[in-house]
């Protein structure tokens, strides 16, 4: 689990998600944005437009399970840390697509 970004290569625009699984989720967003039906509209345009090539994919962080295995939600843990890297990716002076 952890935070994963989609990164345009012409310009400074992202998209950032944290999720519990980021080989499923990456593979998704993958198949949705390739069949022209991603919910962001801006970098479903950009992406039909240009194509894969034109972005970058990455794992930013990847968050490890608590050694506790009663704990079953991280959606608090997951949200901090896509907000932290938000921050990062702000000071930098990226803007994420759709804002």
């Amino acid at each position: 689990m952890g935070v994963f970004i989609i990164r345009s290569n012409s310009d400074k625009r992202y998209f950032i998600q944290a999720t519990p699984n980021l080989k499923g989720k990456i593979n998704s967003v993958k198949f949705q944005l390739e069949g022209g039906v991603f919910v962001n509209r801006e970098l479903q345009r950009e992406w039909s437009e240009k194509g894969e090539s034109a972005f970058t994919i990455e794992i930013l962080e990847k968050l490890e399970y608590d050694k506790d295995e009663s704990k079953t939600d991280y959606s608090e843990e997951l949200e901090l840390l896509k907000m932290i890297w938000e921050e990062r990716l702000s000071q930098k002076g990226m803007e994420a697509y759709g804002k």
